[in-house]
């Protein structure tokens, strides 16, 4: 036994020990008016958004780890305060609401987190990611200088932050979060709320300081920060952003790699190449940290969408919705990535050197005593440029940005991609021939009890849908009825039944008849129904089903945008040039919210009652049943909802979002040639599907399905053809490049073999993927070398040079090759 006192030392020191390990694990996070620093050090910092419900837990280690394999240090999500705590005070961690397990899945990939608390978020979610019953909370006002609602935010914020502390993942606990955010983008907005709105982001800063969490909070958007918090951009380009404390670090929070999609809008693109170029200018001009909103954007499960958005979210990020890697976005930004990080050092401590040159091009110069290092740009979005800096001649293409890591040979120039292009295809399910096999079952939405006029909750008023309804669904029947004698003057001739609605959808009935449905267009909230209407001497019974689309997340008030029917809703008659009006709208209304079908678990529950004889077609207010096979394979799933109107859809009880191809895009303002990545980029330029449904394919996450039989279930509101629907898988089916000389293509099919090569031309190629053509020199050896390196492999990287291809006739010209490979 060893003695006392040396026992009483030994403790000691295995006390210190374990202090000292975990004072070692710990991280020390702050900034200077350069660099964010981590551990005493200045970082050039890349990184992501991945919001964790838009996919799956299955699906976070692999989107984590290609994030980190396209070169992130970071990845960045919202907090959604609306799905933790959808009832107040009953909260939801669990699924693809398991924070806690998606920043420790960051972790363990070794990168660093983000934490974007809000709790306001605005990211295209319903109501900004507010908990609409705030709404109705008695004197609340959302956003302001208002003790309801801070109190509200206060407990909300304090319990995600205790969270993180529980469970030790801020970086001052040795954890991955090194920058929290409290409030988003109100800057934007601070004007509409005046002084209130000053004070209440007074109140944000120092409530964030009070919580201690040991790492610099962040405010985008806010010039007016207040000086413990962060300002930082948001946009497509921030070079020319300032930080409104020169004490702090030119951040960018949101690169807009893309857009966001609306029902009836166009598909979104934004080249790689002017992704690279806002990157590229943004640290040629003192930039330290930037994140990519989004780096996979994902899919609106649920009811999730903001107001007309689609279940898709896309947002043509370099992931896309399903994971793939979105080329040649994805591997463009990695290299860009990795020449920016050689340099890390000279970026964020060198003396920095900015030449105007005219004309939009410019020089900068980062140098340190030991080393220098330059980046060029070229602004000009028509005319290149050819610059002579330090006797060495430097060609700038038209809206490119050049990186020379030693200020002499280039290393990377935004506008030269040397990465493939990946075309994806569909393939039907191996598993059954869905198309003979789906076998249909239904059952109509029960509706009678509503038609005949009998709610749960009645009023003397017209009720807004947030209030009736607190969210609790997206369909509310607001019934009333009417009693007509036969010498009423409203019966003077034809007669019409005209509604004020900010629904955004409508479906009215009169006497149990349906007489019309309307919807509304993206950001048009308001519109007015009129139908011809037949009455009867006697009481007759107006039953409208008012359906929202999700609700707007942006704007000053937009949480006093009305919704629902606000009325007045009036029976119009007119004969000749006279109008009578009857305003129902301050009679006796009865409400019930949501639908029979959706309130008994039809998506989920194993109710016998459906009907598999005579399938109807065309039918609103249907509810279809099939079962199917998982498609086998590990690719990605999607279903086609071709021939269908508008509702919901389930698999196995998870539900995959709103549905509705039956909504065309706009048929003008298409791009019909190849985009060009020169000029200013917004979310009209580069986009396409012209008269197309806005959306056609659904995800399905394999985590949804099960091994044998899977269901999938449709609620069909406005009338489709279910028979058209069949179960696909996306693969990558062709993969391209137009690699410059010196430099290496690495080729790969994600999982797949290289099949074959159809073109591969080295020397000055023409034409695009899909359409290459040799151009006056070539190479006779590259179709054979290309075969020869890359047939039957998942993979092959070539050396694009004249020591891989042999000599052409091309002379002193950048030669390129071009590959079109079939996966």
């Amino acid at each position: 036994m060893a003695h006392p006192k040396s026992f009483t030392y030994s403790l000691c020191f295995f006390l210190s020990v374990i202090l000292c390990s975990f004072v070692a694990r710990a991280t020390d996070v702050s900034y200077d008016g350069r660099a964010i620093t981590i551990d005493g050090k200045r970082r050039i910092l890349q990184s992501g958004s991945i919001h964790y419900p838009r996919s799956t837990p299955q699906m976070w280690p692999d989107l984590i780890r290609k994030s980190k394999e396209g070169g992130l240090d970071a990845i960045e999500t919202y907090v959604f305060w609306n799905a933790h705590e959808p009832v107040r005070r009953e909260y939801d961690f669990t699924g693809n609401l398991d924070l806690v397990r998606f920043l420790k899945t960051v972790q363990e990939e070794g990168l660093y987190a983000v934490l974007r608390i809000g709790p306001y978020v605005c990211a295209e979610w319903n109501y900004g990611g507010l908990p609409v019953w705030l709404h109705n909370l008695p004197n609340c006002q959302i956003r302001t200088a208002n003790d309801v609602f801070m109190n509200e935010m206060k407990n909300f914020t304090t319990l995600i932050v205790d969270m993180m502390k529980k469970e030790k993942l801020f970086a001052s606990q040795g954890g991955p979060i090194i920058i929290a955010q409290i409030e988003n983008e109100y800057g934007n907005v601070e004007s509409y709320y005046g002084d209130a709105g000053k004070a209440y982001i007074n109140w944000c800063a120092n409530f964030a300081e009070s919580l201690n969490i040991g790492v610099p909070w962040i405010m985008c958007q806010q010039k007016d920060a207040p000086a413990s918090m962060i300002n930082t951009c948001n946009g497509w380009y921030c070079d020319t952003f300032k930080p409104s404390n020169p004490n702090t670090p030119k951040m960018w929070t949101e690169n807009w790699t893309g857009w966001f999609k609306s029902w009836g809008g166009l598909d979104p693109l934004r080249t790689a190449e002017d992704v690279a170029f806002a990157v590229a200018r943004f640290f040629q001009y003192g930039g330290t940290f930037q994140n990519y909103y989004m780096y996979h954007g994902g899919t609106n499960f649920d009811r999730t969408a903001a107001s007309y958005i689609t279940t898709s979210y896309d947002y043509d990020a370099p992931l896309d919705e399903y994971g793939h890697l979105n080329q040649p976005k994805w591997g463009h930004l990695k290299e860009l990535h990795e020449v920016l990080k050689s340099m890390e050092h000279v970026l964020t401590y060198g003396n920095i050197t900015t030449t105007e040159l005219g004309n939009s091009l410019s020089t900068t110069v980062f140098a340190t005593n030991e080393s220098s290092g330059c980046i060029f740009g070229n602004a000009n979005n028509s005319v290149d440029a050819t610059i002579t800096f330090q006797g060495k001649t430097h060609t700038i293409p038209a809206w490119s940005v050049s990186i020379l890591p030693d200020c002499k040979e280039e290393a990377y120039n935004t506008a030269k991609v040397n990465t493939q292009t990946t075309i994806k295809v569909k393939s039907v399910n191996k598993a059954e021939d869905e198309l003979q096999s789906l076998q249909w079952s239904w059952r109509p939405e029960k509706i009678h009890t509503e038609l005949l006029g009998k709610g749960e909750v009645v009023a003397n008023r017209l009720m807004e849908q947030k209030e009736a309804a607190n969210d609790d669904s997206d369909y509310l029947w607001y019934m009333t009825s009417v009693q007509i004698s036969k010498d009423d003057p409203v019966l003077i001739g034809n007669m019409t039944l005209r509604i004020n609605e900010t629904g955004y959808i409508l479906h009215a009935y009169v006497n149990g008849e349906h007489v019309g449905s309307q919807w509304a267009k993206y950001n048009v909230f308001n519109y007015v129904f009129e139908k011809p209407i037949t009455l009867v001497p006697g009481v007759n019974t107006i039953s409208l089903l008012s359906a929202t689309v999700g609700f707007p997340n942006y704007g000053g008030g937009f949480e006093d945008i009305k919704t629902g029917i606000v009325g007045p809703v009036e029976l119009v008659g007119q004969s000749g040039d006279e109008t009578v009006i009857k305003n129902l709208s301050e009679r006796k209304w009865s409400y019930k919210v949501g639908l029979h079908g959706m309130k008994d678990q039809l998506f989920s529950s194993a109710s016998r009652k459906w009907s598999v004889e005579g399938l109807p077609v065309n039918r609103t207010m249907t509810w279809y049943k099939t079962t199917f096979k998982a498609p086998l394979g590990t690719e990605p799933i999607v279903v086609d909802l071709q021939g269908l109107g508008k509702g919901n859809a389930w698999v196995n009880g998870h539900s995959i979002g709103r549905y509705w191809p039956s909504y065309l895009a706009q048929t003008d303002g298409c791009s019909l040639e190849a985009c060009d990545y020169r000029g200013t980029y917004d979310n009209n330029k580069c986009v396409f599907n012209c008269g197309k449904p806005t959306q056609r394919w659904y995800h399905i996450p394999r985590s949804f399905l099960q091994d044998d039989e899977n269901t999938l279930v449709l609620f069909e509101e406005f009338g489709g053809n279910p028979s058209y629907v069949n179960f696909q898988t996306i693969r990558v089916g062709t993969i391209c490049a137009n690699a410059y000389e010196n430099h290496t293509l690495k080729l790969a099919c994600q999982g797949r073999p290289i099949s074959a090569i159809k073109f591969a031309s080295f020397g000055n190629p023409e034409g695009t993927c899909g359409s290459f053509r040799k151009g006056t020199c070539d190479s006779t050896t590259a179709l054979s070398i290309l075969q020869k390196e890359c047939v039957g492999k998942e993979s092959c990287s070539i050396d694009v040079s004249e020591s891989m291809f042999g000599y052409t006739t091309c002379g002193d010209i950048m030669k390129r090759l071009a590959v079109e490979a079939v996966c």
